[in-house]
């Protein structure tokens, strides 16, 4: 029976969207994953239970109010009630009941988190675990809350996606319940999501609330895999309804902040499932597998023929040390794989690599392959569709020169297919914007957002592009044009990544292209 949102969810879900979302940075995400035990993977998850229903709230509250009747296309009806029925199996996912000495090691305790349920709304998480049975409850005093803790901590004038009050080493907030007035003192972020538990001896309740609540997020990853193209889908329907009209700035807006808060909320489901399932140097996709070996089009890690004199540190999904050359190389192969089986070549267009020897930063290296592999397959279908299949001995090749800067690594990619009109630049960013001929995407597509056809699906470049923006860099593009002859050569795409660590911030802000 197909799932539908009952009035009691709905209460719960408007509760949870009122409150703000919490940042984690890249860096707290590698400090935490180094050190995997069953201590800290529970500390991560039950951050994890508070956070990720605030996030789910907010895109079921919006994907509730799109304007213009975009809310009633069935795809988008199907995708909000998937996030509807993810954020009900979390918020009625059973806290881990802990004994008292094991519960008190712990900067934030996992069990007694003030509950955020319309239902509960005196904070007393219903009276589970009160202390009577031998299992722990700490004081109202020292508990935390995700939502007290932002709003403690987010000052006027913040950094974009940066937890102000740096100079404060706590907050105070106070709330009145039916059951007395009581005060909490803000846990630091850090303290929530990671905390050093080393040397202790984990009992059963810790090993089985882990293996469950894992399970819990793979079955919620599984069901939002087709979420990218069934929200493609959606707004395919919508434009069918207008006849073909463009889709408006307001849409826009909504796709790239509900796409930016999938990014964010993935990744924090594929690291935590990475850290559960595997060793911190395991390679791991974004959706938490172990590598191997991959299809075409799909994210892994690897050499791509490259020796590496270090060997790649993954902490779970993430790469302390991407190799920018082995991940370019990758992105071309595969590329060109897919570019030869949809045109039946024998040997694609060429791609030129210039790139330092060993040039490495802390990435996530299924987003670089992603973003690569979207530009790389839209400069060879450029080229191939400019010259002609006959002519694939003589086709010009593609250019791929990654630079190092201070601060970024750029990427440019060019190509002589050419171009894009300058009528139609302005259009390029657009969702369900296309060069190539459009393709029907099937409602029940069940493929991720790594799987992509060649063309005529209108998402790569303003994916491409939210990717790069997420962790502080950026895509542009520029036709390029010859004034000899005044018609345009090519297109580059200049892809800026920032290589320092610090900048990349999970913010939770639903502000410009910051929300996740």
């Amino acid at each position: 029976m197909p799932y539908r949102i009952s009035p009691q969810a709905w209460s719960q879900l408007h509760h949870f969207a009122s409150f703000p979302q919490t940042g984690i940075s890249l860096r707290q995400m590698v400090q935490f994953g180094r050190n995997p035990n069953p201590g800290t993977i529970l500390q991560a998850g039950t951050f994890l239970a508070e956070e990720l229903p605030i996030r789910l709230a907010h895109r079921v509250k919006e994907l509730d109010e799109l304007p213009n009747g975009l809310n009633k296309m069935p795809s988008i009806v199907r995708v909000k009630d998937w996030y509807a029925q993810s954020f009900e199996e979390l918020v009625t996912f059973p806290k881990p009941r802990l004994p008292k000495s094991i519960a008190a090691k712990f900067p934030s305790n996992p069990s007694s988190a003030p509950s955020t349920s319309a239902s509960d709304p005196n904070g007393s998480g219903g009276g589970e675990g009160s202390g009577s049975n031998g299992k722990m409850i700490m004081d109202r005093t020292t508990t935390t809350n995700p939502v007290f803790d932002e709003m403690a901590s987010m000052e006027d004038g913040a950094e974009e996606g940066e937890v102000a009050g740096r100079g404060a080493s706590c907050a105070t907030v106070s709330a009145n319940g039916g059951n007395g007035s009581w005060t909490k003192k803000r846990v630091p972020l850090a303290n929530r999501y990671y905390a050093n538990l080393s040397g202790i001896e984990w009992p059963p309740e810790v090993i089985d609330y882990n293996e469950q609540f894992t399970r819990c997020l793979e079955k919620i990853k599984k069901r939002h895999d087709a979420v990218v193209t069934t929200v493609a889908q959606g707004v395919l329907e919508y434009k069918r309804a207008r006849e073909g009209e463009n889709i408006q700035a307001d849409v826009q807006r909504f796709l790239d902040r509900f796409y930016l808060s999938r990014i964010g909320i993935r990744i924090l489901i594929g690291q935590h499932i990475a850290l559960a399932r595997t060793s911190p140097s395991t390679p791991t996709t974004l959706d938490g597998d172990p590598l191997g070996d991959s299809s075409p089009g799909t994210a892994k890690a690897g050499t791509g023929g490259h020796e590496d004199p270090e060997q790649e540190q993954y902490v779970g999904i993430i790469c302390t040390n991407t190799n920018v050359g082995a991940m370019a190389h990758e992105a071309i192969e595969n590329a060109r794989f897919v570019c030869e089986e949809h045109y039946g070549l024998f040997k694609g267009p060429p791609v030129q690599l210039v790139c330092p020897r060993n040039l490495t930063f802390m990435y996530v290296p299924s987003h670089l392959n992603h973003m690569l592999f979207e530009l790389l397959k839209n400069s060879l279908r450029a080229v191939v569709e400019r010259y002609g299949v006959e002519n694939e001995e003589s086709f010009p090749p593609i250019k791929v020169v990654v630079v190092e800067g201070k601060e970024d690594i750029t990427i440019k990619i060019s190509d002589e297919g050419g171009g894009i009109p300058r009528s139609e630049m302005n259009l390029v960013w657009t969702y369900m914007y296309t060069t190539a001929q459009s393709e029907d995407l099937d409602p029940d597509f069940n493929a991720s957002d790594f799987k992509a056809p060649m063309a005529g699906f209108g998402y790569g470049l303003p994916l491409a592009r939210l990717y790069a923006r997420y962790f502080g860099g950026d895509l542009k593009l520029i036709s390029m044009w010859v004034r000899a002859r005044w018609r345009q050569a090519g297109r580059v795409y200049e892809l800026t990544i920032s290589s320092r660590p610090s900048f990349p911030r999970l913010t939770g802000r639903d502000t410009g292209l910051t929300a996740t």
